[in-house]
């Protein structure tokens, strides 16, 4: 028998997907993608409950991937099955990648001239004999394209990113192609863009409009001749745009998208992995201890090393339920993990009532950047996954063990 709970009663720790939140985000979402033409996609980095991808594929045009895994996971979940597109990006590919991703993704983009060199031949020659295999009649069948279309990555060398950790253009990045390499590689071998139809860009990370659009101006100032080419046929503005979040100007975007259609002639992409997930879900613990070391610290049964990784790399403070910036409320606690690790620290919070042994905690905005990074030092348990309805059962998903531990060692 299916196991449903409440949000008060699922077995911690636990991840709770928000579905309204889900729904309301991938609303958001569509609505720029129907009013302005752009094909928008889930950035599976960011969040990959492929359980959630069936609804998801009613609101989105389909995945996007930074590996062969993360790829076959949208080709066999979304692509697949609801004829959504599956595209991939990586800083490198082996031949053994580019074997299994040609044949079930829509886009591939390389980071380098140097990759596309490697790869160009047998992608084109993959592309050309599938398209060659695929009568008229059948390609009017199809749901899926049949033959990737290939891109290049551009490093404009212009970033807003604030934390150089996630700032993909500060000096020494490996990530995108700098303007003065595609001259020299251009110059050097002037056939270098045969079979290129796609430019794309990633420089964002939990921004607004306004950085996006100071960043259009820098990419058609250094590269509006390629995007002038007339074998472009589409321009992808990466992820890390807020566009769901209720200040984000998406009349700005919408405007922006369809002056870059008619101007470039290209299909535009937009590949948003926050935007779908944000505020759409709970980590749920547990308090099982408190210790005092010159304040009082709540153990509890999750952890910011092992559930969300991204507390301590950003790092950063997150969202609980009914807690308070320290010393705001009467009791204040520092709350940390049940690891041997001394920085497993979440943070320090207030509350109005005194904590207990029993207590459960309900962490915020926890279906982004944490089931995709999640891990098991220390033999900590998985959280188990579950999915939370407007009417407030919450349905399990998965659940983890001693073997989900012992198989990946």
């Amino acid at each position: 028998m299916e196991d449903i709970r409440s949000l008060d009663t699922v077995p911690t720790p636990a991840f709770v997907v928000d579905m309204p939140a889900l729904r309301r985000n991938a609303e958001r979402l569509k609505e720029v993608a129907d009013r302005s033409g752009a094909h928008i996609l889930l950035a599976q980095k960011a969040y990959s409950c492929y359980a959630t991808y069936p609804e998801l594929a009613k609101y989105l045009s389909g995945t996007t991937a930074s590996g062969y895994c993360e790829a076959r996971l949208g080709y066999e979940e979304m692509g697949k099955p609801f004829g959504k597109e599956t595209h991939v990006y990586a800083p490198a590919f082996t031949a053994e990648d580019m074997e299994k991703l040609l044949p079930i993704c829509d886009h591939i983009i390389f980071n380098s001239i140097s990759q596309w060199k490697v790869h160009r031949e047998r992608a084109l020659s993959f592309a050309k004999s599938t398209c060659a295999g695929l009568s008229s009649e059948n390609a009017a069948e199809e749901k899926i394209h049949t033959a990737p279309s290939f891109g290049l990555r551009m490093n404009p060398e212009y970033s807003e990113i604030e934390t150089d950790i996630y700032n993909p253009c500060v000096t020494g990045s490996r990530l995108g192609i700098l303007r003065s390499v595609f001259d020299r590689e251009r110059e050097a071998d002037p056939s270098i863009f045969e079979g290129i139809e796609g430019l794309h860009f990633h420089t964002h990370c939990e921004q607004g409009f306004e950085p996006l659009q100071r960043t259009i101006k820098v990419i058609e100032e250094k590269f509006g001749d390629l995007l002038q080419l007339p074998q472009i046929k589409w321009l992808n503005l990466g992820g890390g745009h807020h566009i769901s979040k209720d200040d984000y100007d998406r009349e700005g975007l919408i405007a922006e998208v369809k002056r870059l259609s008619e101007k470039y002639n290209v299909t535009v992409y937009l590949e948003p992995g926050e935007a779908v997930a944000i505020d759409a879900g709970y980590l749920v613990g547990t308090v099982l201890d408190i210790v005092e070391n010159g304040m009082k610290i709540a153990i509890l049964d999750v952890s910011a090393a092992c559930h969300m990784p991204d507390v301590l790399e950003m790092p950063y403070r997150p969202p609980l339920k009914s807690a308070f910036d320290a010393e705001e409320k009467p009791y204040t606690y520092r709350l940390a993990g049940n690891t041997c690790l001394a920085g497993d620290v979440i943070g320090d919070y207030s509350f109005e009532k005194e904590l207990k042994v029993g207590d459960r905690l309900y962490f915020q905005d926890m279906a982004m950047y944490t089931m995709v990074k999640d891990n098991t030092f220390n033999g900590m348990p998985l959280p188990s996954i579950w999915l939370l309805e407007e009417d407030g059962t919450a349905r399990i998903v998965k659940q983890f063990g001693y073997d989900d531990f012992k198989e990946r060692l």
